[in-house]
């Protein structure tokens, strides 16, 4: 009895010790972040100063940042974004849940094989195709347009949501694929009118992804966009940097700050569906 007695007078202070220790990791992570906001009020030589807390405000920097490129605004840059990145986001759900489906219920000639081949595909890094597909892009005329971001990924070039797709569908009971079929359902309508509904969260999940590593390219677009109208938010940050040595940071930094807003409102408003695609994506029914 004295023994849980200690225990129990121990675990208020143990519980405090824990989110102590939680508290200073999280701080530690989001030290880049709070660096980057607090930076972006600063001006351009005071943003590599030992202070963190700027000295000076100068909130012009978003406003420099959005009307400083010659002849264009910011926003246009947001625009191509927020365009490229929600078709990118339609092209992978829709590919992925089709292909997905197909490897979970249907069976046909080489399923083995070609599931085998899908996943070697993940491991593949992208820079050992990147000249293959560039020459490919190149003789369909595609380069400096945004056919090469868009057309892969309705073609079932990411595997990685594939393979999560199929892991959640076969969590899905096969009696709900009966029944449908006894009522006069089709494969198609198994796969529209029950599997997908039910599918939900790792949709969601697919569509997160999707858009934030679509935003957040830098490397993909760098290759195959040349026209500075075209441009997305990685490379109209690139427009800051002078190889002169002669950058904005202020304006950099400011536009840094706006350019993760979009992520961060999406993340935050499906973080519920998001862990759930995620935690639920390994379970078997």
């Amino acid at each position: 009895m004295t023994t849980m007695t200690n225990l129990l007078g121990k675990l208020p202070v143990r519980q405090a010790l824990l989110h102590l220790v939680l508290f200073s990791i999280g701080l530690f992570m989001l030290y880049p972040l709070i660096w980057l906001v607090l930076g972006s009020f600063k001006s351009s030589i005071g943003i590599f100063s030992d202070r963190l807390w700027p000295t000076e405000w100068v909130p012009e920097n978003y406003k420099q940042g959005w009307w400083g490129i010659p002849s264009m605004r910011f926003n246009i840059f947001f625009l191509n974004s927020a365009v490229l990145s929600l078709i990118v986001v339609v092209g992978n759900v829709a590919s992925a849940s089709l292909v997905a489906f197909a490897f979970a219920r249907l069976n046909f000639a080489l399923k083995s094989v070609w599931f085998a081949i899908m996943m070697l595909t993940m491991m593949i890094p992208a820079q050992v195709t990147l000249i293959p597909q560039y020459v490919l892009f190149h003789a369909l005329g595609w380069v400096n347009t945004y056919l090469p971001l868009i057309i892969p990924h309705f073609l079932g070039a990411t595997p990685f949501f594939t393979f999560l797709l199929i892991q959640f569908i076969r969590g899905v009971p096969r009696e709900l694929d009966e029944a449908a079929t006894i009522d006069g359902c089709g494969t198609f309508s198994v796969f529209w009118r029950i599997v997908m509904p039910l599918c939900g969260p790792a949709l969601i999940t697919v569509a997160i992804f999707s858009f934030i590593w679509t935003w957040d390219d830098f490397f993909g677009q760098l290759i195959y966009i040349n026209d500075v109208k075209k441009y997305t938010v990685p490379l109209g940050l690139r427009l800051f940097i002078d190889s002169t040595g002669n950058s904005d940071w202020g304006p950099m930094l400011a536009m840094s700050v706006l350019s993760l807003l979009p992520n961060f409102i999406i993340f935050l408003t499906c973080q519920k569906y998001f862990v759930q695609g995620i935690v639920t994506s390994g379970l078997k029914g």
